[in-house]
């Protein structure tokens, strides 16, 4: 199962049974607007807090998910999430809910595939039937957290990216139709000294890289392998980065086609996101709703999905630490029966 130094292939590939995704109303009027499963029309939900409605964002979509697959809450062994929050408190207040056995992650914006990644693993090995992986941002939660609360309207610079308002979430079992995981690279920490919590892409582009590096090289494989590679959340400023990073070291990434999530979700020159999309809900949506329909319909074949995560905390900026950035690469295969 190990190959190479960082990376699993999966002798059993588990088969993403289901997905379900629900979206704020920036993203309702973004370019992918008809890939999403629910729009809600106003960031509270019916909520009296914000951080109660990025929960409801994690339940709807799990809940539908579940329900996508033909299966009950009492069929799943396995609920692995995390979100953006102090203490994981979307994923866990959801769990609560929910009611399945849960395990916690963080990977910051790159716990769509690190959650994605373990529930394949767990589902491989026979630990669990079946297995959700889901994730959820709110960009309201996101902002008063690590910058500056809403109601402060603060002009932000343009590299500053605009969190997703969303939730994703994918059933994954070992039987059924539907595009299969046939491998998952762990990314490794890295850090270029970068300390702007409002230039997340440039700090996170390094990150992506060499995840997506060692998982060709893991596999001895090219980028031309793919139909697709995409990353998480680096945005304009990010992604430029990520394509010099690439012909610096000689990835040849154009025998592919490359994409950001970040800049699929939004039409940057329309709205007002700055750089483009982030957050933990930016790669799964994207993903979740948008990419594994154009595998379903046969439009690709193979997809890399590589999500990127900035490592830091408001405790951590306010010390005058610089931001360790990871990255987790989940490879997705249309299915024989699709």
């Amino acid at each position: 199962m190990l190959v190479g130094h960082q990376t699993w292939k999966f002798p059993n590939p588990p088969v993403i049974m289901s997905t379900a995704t629900v979206v704020g109303p920036d993203e309702g009027q973004g370019p992918l607007a008809n890939d999403f499963d629910i729009v809600h029309g106003d960031m509270m939900l019916g909520q009296d807090s914000w951080e109660k409605a990025e929960r409801k964002l994690l339940e709807e979509s799990t809940k539908l998910a579940v329900e996508n697959a033909g299966l009950t809450n009492g069929d799943i062994q396995c609920f692995v999430a995390g979100d953006l929050m102090n203490q994981i408190i979307s994923a866990t207040f959801s769990a609560r809910t929910l009611s399945i056995p849960y395990l916690g992650v963080f990977g910051a914006c790159s716990t769509s595939m690190e959650s994605l990644a373990v529930a394949s693993l767990i589902v491989s090995s026979g630990a669990a039937k079946h297995a959700i992986a889901a994730t959820a941002s709110h960009n309201c939660t996101v902002e008063k957290q690590f910058r500056y609360p809403t109601e402060y309207g603060s002009q932000k610079p343009p590299t500053a990216q605009y969190t997703v308002t969303g939730a994703g979430a994918a059933v994954l079992g070992l039987e059924g139709k539907g595009p299969r995981v046939t491998s998952a690279t762990i990314g490794r920490v890295v850090d270029m000294g970068i300390k702007d919590p409002f230039n997340m892409g440039a700090a996170m582009a390094p990150a992506a890289v060499d995840t997506i590096q060692a998982h060709l090289r893991d596999l001895d494989i090219e980028p031309g392998y793919y139909d697709m590679i995409v990353t998480g959340d680096l945005a304009s400023v990010g992604y430029s980065i990520a394509c010099e990073l690439f012909e610096k070291h000689k990835v040849p990434i154009k025998q592919t086609n490359y994409y950001d999530c970040g800049l699929l979700v939004y039409d940057v020159d329309r709205q007002s996101v700055q750089a483009g999309g982030s957050g933990c809900a930016c790669s799964a949506v994207v993903t979740y709703g948008h990419l594994l329909k154009r595998l379903r319909d046969g439009h690709m074949n193979r997809l890399l999905v590589v999500a990127t995560g900035a490592l830091l905390s408001p405790l951590s900026f306010q010390q005058g630490e610089s931001i360790p950035c990871i990255a987790h690469a989940v490879a997705i295969e249309r299915g024989r029966s699709d």
